[in-house]
């Protein structure tokens, strides 16, 4: 679908030069001499890296729908992970390097997002949070200032967080797992 310049969004999927990019951030800009354009910072979807790039106004660009399918996490069979559509039970299988960082957070049984552009998956999209247990953390220091209240803990994937002084080892927390920060203890 083409797309103004000037309809640009931040999270928008573009076709430019062939690959494919999620738009970061936009800035509108109309100069005192010459055309109005549109400042872009995309990030590419497939390789990695930033750009920036200047359009002017009168430009379009091709905009990318994805297709969003939920897919069942299975489980790691030593060198690809294996997930299943819920409905077809078609499964399909994606390496450590696909996945990327948010491995550690794959549960058995979590349902996830797997972006496919023209029925290619492209990206996989874990929940905003998960709940983990806490194996180690710290004893609390007294004394302590209320300003560096955060004490360092071990989670069940071996993943070190920050949590609040009352969290102990045996709880369940709620991870952030785009950052990997803490967010609450689970409620009961």
């Amino acid at each position: 679908m083409k797309l103004s310049a000037n309809d640009i969004r931040v999270g928008h999927i573009l076709n430019f030069h062939d690959k494919l990019w999620v738009v970061l951030k936009t800035q509108h800009t109309k100069p005192g001499k010459g055309g109005a354009y549109m400042q872009v910072e995309m990030k590419g979807l497939l390789e990695g890296g930033k750009t920036n790039h200047r359009f002017r106004s009168s430009e379009t660009v091709e905009k990318v729908s994805l297709e969003e399918k939920e897919h069942q996490y299975l489980y790691y069979d030593g060198e690809n992970y294996i997930f299943m559509d819920p409905v077809s039970f078609e499964q399909v299988q994606f390496g450590k390097d696909f996945i990327g960082d948010s491995v550690v957070y794959l549960k058995d049984n979590m349902m996830i997002s797997v972006l496919f552009y023209e029925e290619k998956p492209i990206s996989i999209k874990l929940p905003d949070t998960v709940v983990m247990e806490v194996r180690e953390a710290d004893a609390v220091v007294k004394g302590q200032t209320a300003s560096s209240s955060y004490k360092p803990a071990v989670l069940e994937n071996n993943q070190r967080v920050l949590v609040p002084p009352h969290i102990e080892a045996g709880m369940r927390i709620v991870v952030n797992t785009a950052d990997g920060t803490y967010v609450e203890r689970e409620k009961d």
